[in-house]
């Protein structure tokens, strides 16, 4: 039998290991999860909740159970106005975050603050963390209907106001499917129970993801 050539050897050889690599699974590589920041009061911070049935934890969770590398950071504080979550803006979103979902306002309402209070606060909490590139997504408030219809149309106004003119993604009510719902409300019947914040988070989880495609990473 003829021995085979050297140069003849080698191209079997390669096209070998070629084969082999081809067929080996391709290696994805592990990207760095998105880090939002969930900026509210007691509604989102989870008042009368244990940490894990608050909105920030059960949104992480509903996210990863749809493929999402993403954290959700609790940076609610219960009593938080606008003007104070702006005061605190510096501290409660680091550096590094992707994305903030910003919940604010319901107090100043409960306060029967006027809404220019409220809409400057968050207006100025938007336009400072746009200047550190960090994308907002704005999560609206109804006021009460017992502070009449002139109060109401000002408050709820602010919201869909200061999105159109900053080009932010809404969420209309953070409360939609909840409020007025004693079942899925604590017995102050102004805060979520548990199962009331995976209603939340099921009606906001479409908004959520809109925002999501709109950030540049």
């Amino acid at each position: 039998m003829k021995r085979q050539s050297g140069p003849f050897m080698a191209i079997i050889f390669a096209c070998a290991a070629l084969f082999s690599l081809s067929a080996a699974p391709p290696v994805r590589a592990q990207s760095a999860p998105i880090r939002l920041v969930a900026l509210g009061d007691s509604l989102s911070a989870g008042y009368g909740l244990p940490n894990e049935a608050a909105f920030p934890m059960a949104l992480e969770r509903a996210l990863k159970a749809k493929g999402y590398n993403v954290e959700v950071a609790n940076a609610g504080v219960s009593g938080d106005t606008a003007s104070g979550g702006l005061d605190r803006i510096d501290w409660s979103v680091p550096d590094g975050t992707d994305g903030v979902i910003l919940e604010l306002g319901a107090n100043d309402m409960l306060r029967g603050l006027d809404p220019s209070v409220p809409r400057k606060a968050i207006e100025t909490i938007v336009e400072r963390l746009k200047a550190r590139n960090i994308p907002v997504m704005l999560a609206g408030m109804v006021a009460s209907r017992n502070l009449g219809p002139d109060y109401a149309q000002k408050f709820d106004q602010l919201y869909p106001d200061i999105a159109k003119k900053h080009g932010l993604v809404l969420y209309p009510f953070f409360l939609d499917g909840v409020a007025g719902d004693a079942s899925l409300n604590l017995q102050d019947g102004l805060h979520p129970t548990a199962k009331g914040i995976e209603i939340i988070v099921a009606r906001i989880l479409p908004t959520v993801e809109t925002f999501l495609a709109t950030l540049k990473r």
